[in-house]
């Protein structure tokens, strides 16, 4: 990635958090330029590094494919904004529950990406939940969780129970809500959501057609989630990434600014 200075009005950042932050607003406006986005909700964050274990979130009420990596909002497990340019910027209180809720417990996970998409929702919806009938679900054979819905994550004790449905899983679908899916890097959070979103969208169409569906042995299916866990999928997913950049190299405004 072409990594733009950071602007003096954002403040003393190390190089090390403009990139996380440069990348991070891509991240953003890669979900937009792929439709996965809800208007001003939903919400995707970063751990960044520092003994204060702070994140980065959008600020609420920007759309995703105009967020800019100045302007992410630093908080803190109890939700205080940490300024650095001077302005007020609010976040989601939903989504802090939800991504302080990730942060706090899985410190092995740095990025959290949540979605309201059509897809994502249709399957939380449906009883079985996600099916082993394509090669994108079975990636998560046996590597997703589920949460039911409690209502809009206004409630701090919540946090409880999301770590507890998520256990030691990378993605978890959030009953009657949408998706979660997180990373030990933004381009695995990245690999991660895609692929759960993809998974969602084939069994749509294809619990649609009407046709008896085909599911593989579950010998195949413990296979298959065990080749997406080799240990080059990092590479892999680095890999995804720098060629998906590509797609919004020339956005309005430049996420690198």
């Amino acid at each position: 990635m072409n990594i733009a200075s950071r602007p003096a009005t954002l403040g003393p950042v190390s190089e090390q958090e403009w990139k996380i932050r440069c990348d991070l607003a891509a991240l953003y406006h890669l979900v937009a330029n792929l439709r996965m986005t809800d208007l001003i909700y939903t919400h995707i964050s970063t751990r960044l590094p520092g003994p204060e274990h702070h994140f980065l979130i959008n600020p609420y009420g920007v759309l995703f494919h105009e967020i800019r990596a100045s302007e992410l909002v630093e908080v803190d497990f109890e939700g205080n904004v940490i300024e650095h340019d001077g302005k007020s910027r609010g976040v989601n209180a939903a989504g802090f529950t939800i991504h302080s809720a990730v942060h706090m417990a899985r410190p092995d996970l740095m990025c959290v990406v949540h979605t309201h998409t059509a897809a994502g929702i249709a399957v939380s919806a449906q009883k079985q939940g996600l099916l082993p009938i394509s090669q994108q679900a079975l990636k998560f054979h046996g590597h997703l969780g589920y949460h039911d819905y409690e209502g809009i994550a206004f409630d701090l004790n919540e946090r409880e129970r999301l770590v507890r449905d998520l256990g030691q899983h990378k993605s978890m679908i959030l009953r009657n809500h949408g998706l979660l899916a997180c990373g030990r890097t933004i381009p695995e959070a990245f690999h991660e959501i895609y692929y759960l979103e993809r998974s969602c969208q084939a069994q749509v169409a294809a619990l649609s057609g009407g046709a008896e569906l085909v599911f593989p042995s579950e010998e195949v299916r413990r296979h298959a989630a065990a080749q997406f866990q080799r240990p080059e999928l990092l590479e892999h997913c680095e890999m995804a990434w720098n060629a998906a950049l590509t797609l919004i190299e020339h956005d309005k405004p430049d996420y690198r600014s």
